[in-house]
């Protein structure tokens, strides 16, 4: 894959919103000129995660990452860094100029995650293809979707797709164009035996499966033979880029419009997300015929916090679905339960009925969690008192799950209405249950919740990478100056007593190549080197440039300098805010101090490193008289630099 030239990311950068990509997998809220939001990188109750749209940046403070809008694609979706730029110029309509297809040597130098994705994306267009422009495809796979109704548009919509009822059409097409057997294993397109390879989904009407930004994760194939032996449908396995209870169908085409109503529609299968689709209806998602999971639950938490399930009339299928209801309840959700009629699905009930009926159907259906267990055991049990001992308990058992104490007072309220028990009885079974569950979280770390003000303290001051000594918060430091200031230009007295200015890049990178001083840290020094590759090249750099670099941890030291002004609470401002009026106020006498102390810090560890070599060492006298005379040097530079920083040695 060809590089993409340095003016076209940049034409990419300042085309994409950081605020509208970062939105897509997080529920973002207004807070000042800011934008905060609950961590799409870790578990946390209390939002902590901060976008900020004028600086193009933003801070997870519970985890320490921060960056870019291409920073986070990499981190979230696992993109490479020119697919992250590929994926903002699509999304923006940046035009990258024309390239050649990857050859097969290409493909073979990626990663396997990389492999894996141009495998689907090929597999889903050949699919396609097949559907609309073979003979098979249209008579067979495109007949069965019209005859379920759907729509052209819709069609194209979800990129259905038809492959061949032949032994191996796909996978021959896949060899001719390069693609490695291995990779075609590994997300289950083609199956091999023996010495003969055959196409997982041969004759199967194909549903891609797509992440929340449009990646082809894997597919859902459905036969058409009404042989019962024959699976009704396949699903890829799971490999490194499908992990099936992670991804909910239909979220990248839902996403939108469950932000807009606040509100996601859980259904089953794929047919049931594409009919609400073509009803009207697009804030619907499915956990693709799969029990509910915690992660998935997760998925929909970043949009919305109202969570409403559609049912068919299975019962079975009903009671097996108890334990997603939980989890929505322990995330701290809103749940509600529409019950659609005996023989009906939201995909057959979307068909025979208008959008408008469709949406008063679900509007006047709704339930509360308890409402519809209630019904559905009761209905099962008739009545036996035992029996309804246990459905309240059970019902109890899941209000304690919700961490709101609020929101199980208002619960336990409805549990005492509805089943005509004391509220105090209820309360003294929730607490058996809260007491359980407290117990649970104590023994497993991984439940605690941290609070978010003390995580900042711990991990703000630096992205993770840097572990912070006296020697590397003196390098900081002045990479921070010239990240922040180092274009801005200073006025001092010049050995003549005249006048003088210079920029601040200037002034810092002479001084320090001047005494013929480094970085030991590797980042401080890849960025200090880039500095100075500038002005030879007469280039001033601010800090937007080290922002726009694929060094992803240049990055977000970039960022993260910028990202400490955004305001995460009164309290942690206080206690750890670097930045002061102050040193704007005098900039020359701010970088000269923090010139002196990294020199200073510098002059320290060579005096240690001579002290350790005359104790440690067996020297010749010449050599000694040699280091003494340098450690004499270097103690008169010492004290002329604790002068100018105004301390006192103490022998």
């Amino acid at each position: 894959m060809s590089k993409i030239p340095a003016h076209i990311v940049d034409q990419i950068i300042q085309a994409s919103r950081i605020e509208e990509v970062i939105g897509d997998f997080v529920q973002l809220k207004r807070a000042g000129s800011n934008l905060k939001g609950l961590s799409p990188f870790t578990d946390e109750k209390t939002p902590s995660f901060i976008v900020s749209p004028a600086k193009q940046i933003f801070k997870c403070f519970s985890t320490g990452k921060g960056g870019t809008v291409v920073s986070f694609l990499m981190e979230k979706e696992h993109f490479s860094y020119p697919e992250a730029l590929r994926w903002l110029a699509s999304r923006y309509n940046v035009e990258i100029p024309e390239e050649t297809a990857p050859t097969a040597d290409e493909l073979a130098e990626k990663t396997e995650r990389d492999s894996l994705f141009i495998i689907n994306e090929f597999a889903k267009n050949h699919f396609t293809h097949n559907l609309h422009e073979t003979e098979e495809g249209s008579a067979v796979g495109l007949s069965y979707f019209e005859e379920r109704g759907f729509r052209k548009d819709i069609i194209e919509k979800f990129q259905l797709g038809y492959c061949l009822n032949i032994s191996d059409d796909f996978t021959k097409h896949a060899l001719e164009k390069g693609y490695k057997m291995e990779y075609l294993e590994k997300v289950g397109l083609t199956k091999s035996k023996d010495d003969r390879h055959f196409d997982f989904f041969r004759g199967r009407v194909m549903f891609p499966i797509q992440s929340i930004t449009g990646r082809v994760l894997g597919f859902g194939g459905r036969t058409l033979f009404t042989d019962k032996k024959v699976a009704k449908y396949f699903n890829s396995p799971e490999s490194i880029i499908y992990n099936k209870s992670e991804i909910l169908y239909g979220l990248f085409f839902a996403k939108g419009a469950i932000v807009k109503y606040d509100e996601c529609f859980l259904c089953e299968g794929y047919t049931d997300v594409i009919s609400m689709h073509q009803a009207g209806i697009e804030n619907v998602v499915s956990s693709s015929g799969t029990s509910l999971t915690k992660e998935q639950v997760k998925l929909v938490k970043r949009y919305t916090q109202n969570l409403t399930i559609l049912y068919d009339g299975d019962a079975a299928g009903i009671k097996a679905s108890f334990r997603g209801i939980d989890l929505i309840l322990e995330e701290g959700m809103n749940v509600k339960v529409v019950l659609f009629p005996d023989g009906e699905d939201p995909d057959s009930f979307s068909k025979k009925n208008s959008s408008s009926e469709l949406e008063q159907y679900i509007k006047s259906h709704r339930q509360d969690f308890i409402t519809f267990k209630a019904s559905i055991l009761l209905n099962e049990n008739n009545n036996d008192p035992l029996k309804k001992s246990e459905l309240i308990r059970e019902i109890v058992q899941s209000v304690s799950l919700i961490p709101d104490q609020i929101t199980r007072s208002v619960y336990v309220q409805e549990i005492a209405r509805q089943f005509e028990i004391s509220e105090s009885i209820i309360s003294s079974e929730l607490m058996k249950f809260r007491r359980n569950t407290i117990a649970r979280q104590i023994q497993d770390p991984e439940l605690k919740e941290i609070p978010v003000e003390k995580q900042a303290e711990e991990t703000l001051v630096l992205p993770d990478t840097l572990v912070q000594t006296e020697q590397f918060l003196h390098e900081e430091e002045l990479i921070r100056i010239l990240l922040r200031f180092g274009t801005r230009e200073v006025k001092f007295e010049n050995e003549s007593k005249e006048e003088s200015s210079t920029s601040i890049i200037e002034l810092i990178v002479n001084e320090i190549l001047s005494d013929d001083l480094n970085f030991n840290h590797s980042i401080y020094d890849r960025i200090f080197k880039i500095f100075v590759d500038g002005i030879k090249e007469n280039v001033l750099y601010s800090s937007s440039f080290f922002k726009r670099m694929e060094d992803q941890q240049i990055v977000q030291f970039a960022s993260d300098v910028e990202s400490r002004e955004v305001e995460l609470s009164h309290n942690w401002i206080h206690l750890h805010s670097i930045f002061t009026k102050s040193e704007s106020d005098n900039l020359y006498e701010t970088v000269m101090n923090a010139i002196y102390n990294f020199k200073f810090y510098k002059i320290e560890e060579r005096l240690k490193a001579i002290k350790n070599s005359l104790t440690t060492e067996n020297l010749e006298d010449e050599d000694i008289l040699l280091i003494l005379s340098e450690q004499m040097a270097l103690e008169n530079v010492k004290k002329i630099l604790s002068e100018k920083l105004g301390r006192i040695i103490l022998k």
